[in-house]
This record gives C-alpha cells, sequence and structure tokens, in this order.
C-alpha cells in the first residue's frame, strides 16, 4: 500500500506573492446533501474547502471555483443541478459575493483578483464524465493554476480530476487533499502497532477488495453490520433471515484465512441484536451468535461485543474506520455503533474515519472532535484503503515532474508515464 506520494502544494505556489494576479481554478467538492426546500443539509464539505479559497483569495489570486452535485445529464442541468445553493452558502462563509457562472467552458467570463465565482456543475459538460483531453485543453487555454481539493471525487478520471490537471500550466493538492494524503499515507505505510482496522456496512461484495488488503497489513479486523453477517455464516453459524451473502463464504474464509496466517486476527461478535423486522418500532433481543433463530434476522452487536470492542479499541495504536455496526439509522439497533463512536473516540489510538455512513454516525453521536481524522471521501476513502492509484493522486504525482505538462493524449491514471 502506498505511503504518502510526492505532490506540489498549494502553500508552494502562495510563497513570495506567486498566487498574485493568477487566474486559479479550484476543483472542490461541494456534492452536499440538500434539504426538500432546496437548501443545504450539511455544509460540511463546503467549510472543509474554505481555508485553500481563502489561502488564494487573501494572495491576491481570482479564484474560480468548480464542483460537480449530484448525477445530471451531460449537457441538460435540471433545476435540481444547479450549485446556485451552494454559491450562496460560500457567499455568507466567506463574507463576500460568490456570482454563480453558468456558461464557462470557453473562459468568457470576468473574475477579478482578490474575487472568487462559482462555476456551474461540471458534470453538465460534454466530455466531463469521460475526462475528454480536448475539454481539458480548452478549460486549461484560460487558468494558470490547476488545484485539486475534492479528494471525495479523487478515484473518479473525470476531466476536472484528471485530465484538466495533467493539462493545466500548474496543477498542486489544495490544504484538504493534501491533509487527506499525508494523514491515510502516514496512518497506513507506518502505522502505530496494533493497527486496528473496522469495516462495516452491508456487503462483503463492495469492500471485498478492502478486505483483502486489510488481511495483509493489520493486527485485528473488525467486521461490521452485514458484512460480519457474512463472516459468520463462513464460519457454519446461523444468521436467521440477516443479510449476507451466500456466494462470498469462501471469500470471507480466506480473508480469515489470511489474516490468521499471519498471527493477525478477526473479530467478531459474540453476541447480537435481533428482530423479526428492521423497523424504528421493532423490538430487539439479545442472542449469543450461536443462537440465531431461523426467523430473526441480526440488526446490531449485543453488549458483551460492545464491552470487548471497546478493549480492542483501548489497546490499538492505530485505528481506521469505515462503516457501521449495525442498523444504526433505527433506535432500537444503535447502541453498537454508538459505543464504538465512542470508543474510537476515548482510545489513545490514532484514529482515521471516512465513508458516508461513517461521517453519519460521527456527527449523529458527536465524536468528530475527539477523532484524530474525519475523511471527507466516501469512494476515495475505501480506493486508498484498497491500495489502488487514485487517478486525482495519480495526475498531481505526474504534475510534481518537470515539463510534465500534458495535452493530447492524455495518459491514463495507472503508471502515469514521466515527462518526455
Amino acid at each position: 500500500m502506498m505511503g504518502t506520494p510526492a505532490f506540489l502544494r498549494l502553500e508552494d505556489f502562495a510563497r513570495d506573492g506567486r498566487l498574485r494576479g493568477q487566474r486559479v481554478f479550484i476543483r472542490a467538492d461541494f456534492n452536499v446533501p440538500l434539504a426538500a426546500d432546496g437548501g443545504i443539509a450539511d455544509d460540511s464539505r463546503i467549510r472543509a474547502a474554505l481555508p485553500g479559497i481563502r489561502l488564494c483569495l487573501q494572495s491576491g489570486a481570482a479564484v474560480m471555483l468548480a464542483s460537480h452535485l449530484g448525477r445530471p445529464r451531460e449537457g441538460a442541468l435540471g433545476a435540481q443541478d444547479t450549485l446556485a445553493p451552494v454559491a450562496a452558502r460560500l457567499a455568507e462563509l466567506l463574507g463576500r459575493p460568490v456570482p454563480l457562472v453558468c456558461d464557462w467552458v470557453g473562459g468568457a467570463f470576468e473574475v477579478a483578483p482578490g474575487d472568487a465565482v462559482l462555476l456551474e456543475n461540471c458534470r453538465g459538460n460534454r466530455g466531463e464524465k469521460a475526462d475528454d483531453p480536448r475539454l481539458a485543453a480548452c478549460i486549461a487555454s484560460w487558468i494558470d493554476l490547476y488545484v485539486n481539493d475534492a479528494f471525495g471525487a479523487a478515484h473518479r478520471a473525470e476531466c476536472t480530476t484528471h485530465a484538466l490537471a495533467l493539462a493545466a500550466p500548474a496543477a498542486c493538492a489544495g490544504p484538504l487533499m493534501a491533509a487527506e494524503l499525508d494523514a491515510l499515507g502516514h496512518a497506513l505505510a507506518g502505522p502505530a502497532r496494533p493497527l486496528v482496522a473496522i469495516v462495516g456496512g452491508a456487503k462483503v461484495s463492495t469492500k471485498l477488495g478492502v478486505l483483502e488488503t486489510l488481511a495483509d497489513r493489520v493486527d485485528v479486523l473488525v467486521a461490521g453490520g452485514g458484512i460480519a453477517n457474512t463472516f459468520l455464516a463462513a464460519r457454519g453459524g446461523p444468521v436467521g433471515t440477516s443479510l449476507f451473502e451466500p456466494a462470498l463464504l469462501d471469500a470471507a474464509a480466506r480473508v480469515e484465512q489470511r489474516l490468521a496466517r499471519r498471527g493477525a486476527r478477526l473479530w467478531l461478535p459474540e453476541d447480537v441484536v435481533t428482530a423479526g423486522r428492521c423497523a424504528a418500532d421493532a423490538r430487539g433481543t439479545v442472542r449469543a451468535t450461536s443462537a440465531v433463530p431461523p426467523g430473526e434476522m441480526i440488526l446490531d452487536v449485543g453488549p458483551a461485543s460492545r464491552a470487548a470492542l471497546a478493549g480492542v479499541l483501548a489497546a490499538a495504536g492505530t485505528i481506521v474506520w469505515n462503516g457501521p455496526l449495525g442498523v444504526f439509522e433505527l433506535a432500537p439497533f444503535a447502541a453498537g455503533t454508538r459505543a464504538l463512536a465512542e470508543a474510537v473516540a476515548a482510545s489513545p489510538a490514532h484514529s482515521i474515519a471516512g465513508g458516508g455512513d461513517t461521517l453519519a454516525a460521527i456527527a449523529a453521536f458527536g465524536v468528530g472532535e475527539r477523532i484524530d481524522y474525519v475523511s471527507t471521501g466516501g469512494g476515495a476513502f475505501l480506493e486508498f484503503l484498497e491500495g489502488r492509484e487514485l487517478p486525482a493522486v495519480a495526475a498531481l504525482r505526474a504534475r510534481a515532474l518537470p515539463n510534465s505538462r500534458r495535452i493530447v493524449p492524455v495518459p491514463r491514471f495507472e503508471n502515469e508515464p514521466e515527462a518526455a
């Protein structure tokens, strides 16, 4: 698994007034959840991007902010796809106007040094999803510096995350992107031991690569949610009507065997909370994992398991957390994930957490300030854990080389070629 990659940072360009008067294109991640009234339900991702934006503004750069929102059809943005609510929130947070620019690919708009504009949803541009080098070349012709501060989209090989980074006159990582890569690289390249990884969620199939990679790295692998059910079934245990994947029992057994060969171990619950249905008004029953009846499903871990896991985490040197232990969105089955969140926060270990459900749990249980690093990435966080080269990161690594600007053809993100 790779450590911290070599890349240029925005701070490198901010020194000695090098940003003054420059047209700086910042690819941010403003893919925020929207409320029923069209307002922003959670502005965490917007706030996370503010340090990079403010650094550019204070340095006298003309700032152009770009992001996707949702999954619009290219060339046909609907009312639900607009970044207008983001522009309004940015203006409030920055204390200055942030106009929304709709037709921006050709660069026919004005932005003065020290000001910022928000470019309308980049996924509405034809060629964005296809990582089109022609679109990248067009945008690159009117910017001076490309900044990627969107770790949450770093696993996407799209024009504004990959091709544009290669085509721009210069490219670097913003403060948020750099912090993500530094934190994850440090935790996985040289972690304090024991290294404990918590992987929860519904399906082994969506996280099999991560589980296999971690099986070769960690000292303890904690399985939660439907993933734990598949591991329990692979051991021959009863899981009733629980969510699990019969086709992946052999794969789960191989993961446990890989851990055992290294002297590491798989942590599974010793007791669970079951019910006949998954509902907010369902009544849960605590049972041993060996005593799950045929008509019930596992929806959380039990009190003995919560106590045992807290002990494992208290003794850890590094904790990486992705995914819940149960259906924490429903009150009868939230205790396990709440206990997990509190145990991660209380542990003296260096802790890193990421993924959509994990972020929701952290917010729900109010432990964010006590976790050392909370990643903004979902898919990118998982792919980094899996050891994959993220397209956006590969492009930034390539641009750290001299004479590395490439417009056509665009190198692919796997093993980006060195400059000629």
